[in-house]
């Protein structure tokens, strides 16, 4: 019977990996890992200049949380209005959480007070997409959409038992059920700053509401899941290198994802946290030498996966620059933009750009090998928004002709709008400056 069992797992961990490309976490056990597509090419405009090498010039970070100024590259490089950056944002806003049903929008409200966000190309809902319409719920002041998307990964995704007790379950489908119980830490990640942010910007309200104790409470569980024991879950934060795992269970708590990495948001996690601050610092300083040894010393690029050590991970196909990986070039800037102490995430991004720009600047690939090698013919407009991103932490040069790229891209649309979409409204947050920093307490 047991044989029976293991052969029709191979059968089917066969078909799915033949379906596309896996990006998601592996159960615990001894289960293939299911397939999950990404978006495939996107028409969108995109660079027209030539990129300077890594000698240009780096840009001098104004450490906006410091200085609580943000820069807004669409008007400081392509001398746009205010009104007309604000504009383009709310467009996106529009289309992409009140658009048409089945061609614009991801954002589905259920009943009077809950909201889910699906990945339209795969047809579940994920941790991922909660939190990122989290963030831009908190970030445009769109109070009762982030309250409806929050009560319903309360509600449908939030385990209240069992060994992933405190986590939240990677993934359902649009109805609710589970599909699969395991964690993705990347939820989790977002899910803690957002919540932190709506504490600062509107207050604590009752129950799921009180933001700032519902963010303590799943920093607790990342931390603390070791304590239960329970031989299937483990911390969010590997305990000896401070890193994010790439799922808090089994084989997948001994390596990470470098588009995980967030030390931007463990900096403010350190000041807002009501305990063990000083882990989170260690955390921020180890993310910023996870990059270091991650990141291809000639193209800048960074695998899906990578051992504590920098590494690339299995499996294989994860070694390389995928589709989690374009994240790494946001993660990366966003800190420099916010912190500025690591003065190489400026001449990282300067080198990742460079490399982009000469794959074609209007049609650079979405995949590569570490040292280049192009793995696909596709263009895709979450990669165009994440790097306009890093134009943030880039000299002028390098970074405008990316700043340029995202302005003109159209707001994704269709079966992969999604992946595409939710990262175009970050890169627009991020690039106009309307990504800000909202934190307890000041």
């Amino acid at each position: 019977m047991l044989r029976s069992i293991l052969m029709v797992m191979m059968f089917l961990s066969f078909l799915l990996t033949a379906c596309g490309t896996g990006v998601t976490p592996v159960p615990p056990a001894a289960i293939p890992p299911p397939t999950v597509t990404r978006p495939p090419a996107v028409n969108s405009p995109t660079p027209t200049a030539t990129l300077t090498s890594t000698a240009e010039p780096m840009p001098t970070s104004v450490q906006s949380f410091q200085t609580g100024q943000y820069r807004n590259l669409f008007q400081e490089y392509l001398g746009h209005s205010d009104a007309a950056v604000k504009e383009k944002i709310k467009a996106a806003w529009d289309q992409l959480f009140y658009g048409n049903d089945s061609i614009e929008r991801v954002y589905y409200p259920v009943g009077k007070d809950a909201a889910y966000i699906e990945d339209i190309g795969n047809g579940d809902v994920r941790t991922e997409g909660m939190s990122y319409g989290m963030m831009i719920a908190v970030e445009l002041n769109k109070q009762a959409e982030f309250n409806r998307l929050w009560k319903w990964a309360v509600t449908n995704m939030y385990q209240t038992d069992g060994p992933y007790q405190g986590y939240f379950a990677w993934h359902c489908d649009p109805d609710g059920n589970t599909l699969a119980a395991n964690p993705a830490s990347d939820g989790e990640e977002w899910f803690v700053t957002a919540l932190l942010f709506a504490s600062a910007r509107w207050g604590d309200g009752a129950g799921i509401f009180n933001y700032r104790d519902q963010a303590q409470k799943i920093l607790d569980t990342m931390l603390h899941k070791n304590d239960e024991d329970n031989g299937i879950a483990t911390n969010m934060f590997d305990p000896t290198s401070k890193q994010v795992v790439f799922v808090p269970s089994g084989r997948n708590s001994t390596f990470s994802d470098p588009s995980y990495h967030l030390p931007a948001y463990y900096e403010l996690w350190a000041r807002a946290a009501r305990k063990e601050n000083a882990f989170w610092t260690e955390a921020a300083q180890a993310s910023r030498a996870l990059f270091h040894a991650a990141a291809n010393p000639q193209t800048g690029l960074m695998p899906d996966y990578t051992n504590f050590d920098g590494t690339p991970a299995d499996p294989a196909d994860h070694k390389d620059f995928r589709y989690d990986a374009w994240r790494t070039l946001s993660n990366v800037a966003v800190d420099y933009a916010w912190f500025g102490v690591d003065p190489w995430q400026a001449q990282q991004s300067n080198r990742v750009l460079t490399f982009l720009a000469s794959q074609g600047p209007d049609s650079y690939p979405n995949q590569f090998s570490l040292e280049g090698k192009p793995l696909s013919s596709d263009h895709s407009t979450g990669l165009v928004a994440m790097a306009a991103v890093a134009a943030l932490a880039a000299g002028e040069e390098t970074g405008k002709p990316f700043v340029e790229a995202l302005w003109n891209t159209k707001i994704p649309s269709g079966q992969w709008r999604y992946y595409d979409g939710l990262l175009y409204l970050l890169g627009l947050l991020h690039v106009s400056g309307e990504f800000q920093i909202y934190l307890p307490g000041g």
